[in-house]
């Protein structure tokens, strides 16, 4: 049975990294891509990143480009989202998705999904 699974999250101040983990276990051939979503409080779950595991496509949303990058190890079935210059609006669950085609932020492209991670950010 696949199951992303995320890690790294936790409570930070404002200008912080963090790095969360999201390791796919029980990974099968058709898996293509994975992609991080977050919810806040309240709001719907938005697209934050996606890769494909070869890593030649990746889709980062505007609102986080260029403080937000995203890798993936196909070796060890693990994506990386580094997250850089934390804003308390980046305070949210993260949960990390996988897909079978290339779904970048289309949402129900993506058939497994991990139980997420919680980042808080401190102004």
């Amino acid at each position: 049975q696949v199951q992303p699974v995320e890690s790294g999250g936790g409570s930070v101040q404002a200008g912080d990294s963090l790095r969360l983990s999201c390791v796919v276990s029980g990974r099968t051939r058709d898996g293509y891509a994975v992609g991080w979503f977050r919810q806040a409080p309240g709001k719907e779950r938005d697209f934050v990143a996606a890769v494909s595991w070869n890593g030649k496509q990746t889709m980062v949303a505007p609102s986080v480009t260029g403080r937000f990058a995203i890798s993936s190890d196909n070796a060890k079935n693990t994506v990386l989202l580094e997250m850089n210059s934390l804003q308390p609006e980046d305070t949210a669950v993260y949960f990390c998705g996988e897909a079978i085609s290339w779904s970048g932020s289309y949402y129900p492209g993506y058939k497994y999904w991990g139980q997420g991670t919680q980042v808080t950010v401190s102004a």
